[in-house]
């Protein structure tokens, strides 16, 4: 699920398109980081969706063999065993599942060659013969497979990975939060198909978590001209040009964060915004970043400017 950091970086990302656009519609702004929120969860369901699809392609694999010119006793006798896996049973019938799939949209008849290949290659993977030697399946065999499907299958197939990058713009940097949104997802499943499994959550507290990227996003720009002068203060001996605008956007966040969000310790706020910075940044902006901060914090520690409640918070 997404994290406080994967939260910043949301917000990190709708400050520079907010600074980079020719609008100054803060609510239009807002509205579209929010929407990214949601599109990491319509994300997960289009993988999801996927997974269930491949599955259900042994059928069609089954019907195309037996409907060969000459067929194999083989191909007269695919087995079919997937298509009883309890996983995709139970995520077939989820309530929130199916209403996700018609709120989104979902439909994979625009890309008709994905789910084949990935078929084919599931078909013919060491992992999938095991399963269908298998007797006697348990809970644990039904979702490794499945498990085995999202990994090495669909995460392996470039053609997925294009799919995907060309329907959510943030796919390189939300691909982490899919693969613990699916881990969550194996893990409160109980794979009883008439039990109603929860899906994973795309935050763990929505409204707590709604309120801080808001928060964070409008304070940031409510106070841009005093913190861009704290900066400026501090970065005399640099061209402004040579400042990259996310080392701005990011020193900024952190401001609001010292002088605004009482609860969240100064410590914790200046690892976030170095660890996105390597991420994010240039190979020198993490020990820039800090330098400059550490330098406006003395500045605003003296000045009684840091905002926050409880001990240990401010060191």
């Amino acid at each position: 699920m997404l994290n406080r950091r994967h939260l910043r970086v949301k917000v990190l990302q709708s400050l520079y398109a907010y600074n980079q656009s020719h609008s100054g519609d803060i609510k239009q702004h807002e509205k579209n980081l929010l929407q990214s929120i949601d599109k990491v969860y319509e994300m997960y369901i289009w993988m999801l969706s996927l997974i269930s699809e491949v599955t259900a392609y042994a059928s069609t694999d089954a019907e195309e063999r037996a409907n060969k010119h000459l067929p194999t006793a083989e191909d007269l006798n695919a087995d079919v065993k997937i298509l009883s896996n309890r996983f995709i049973l139970s995520l077939q019938k989820n309530k929130e599942f199916l209403a996700a799939l018609k709120k989104y949209k979902i439909a994979w008849d625009f890309e008709p060659e994905l789910i084949k290949s990935l078929f084919i290659v599931l078909k013919n993977s060491e992992e999938y013969k095991e399963y269908l030697k298998k007797t006697g399946d348990t809970l644990h065999s039904d979702k490794d497979i499945i498990k085995f499907i999202f990994k090495k299958v669909i995460l392996k197939s470039s053609l997925a990975e294009q799919v995907f990058e060309d329907k959510f713009i943030f796919w390189p940097v939300d691909k982490d939060v899919l693969q613990a949104l699916i881990a969550k997802t194996f893990k409160n499943f109980a794979f009883d198909i008439d039990e109603q499994n929860k899906l994973a959550e795309v935050t763990g507290d929505w409204e707590e978590d709604r309120e801080f990227i808001v928060n964070l996003f409008e304070e940031t720009i409510r106070h841009n001209d005093e913190y861009q002068l704290l900066i400026t203060n501090k970065t005399q001996n640099w061209e402004p040009d040579r400042i990259a605008m996310i080392d701005t956007l990011l020193m900024k966040m952190a401001l609001a964060e010292f002088m605004n969000f009482s609860s969240i310790p100064v410590k914790v706020t200046i690892n976030e915004y170095l660890e996105i910075s390597k991420e994010f940044s240039t190979p020198k902006s993490n020990s820039f970043i800090n330098g400059i901060l550490d330098k406006i914090l003395s500045e605003l520690k003296t000045q009684n400017k840091i905002n926050k409640i409880g001990r240990g918070l401010i060191e």
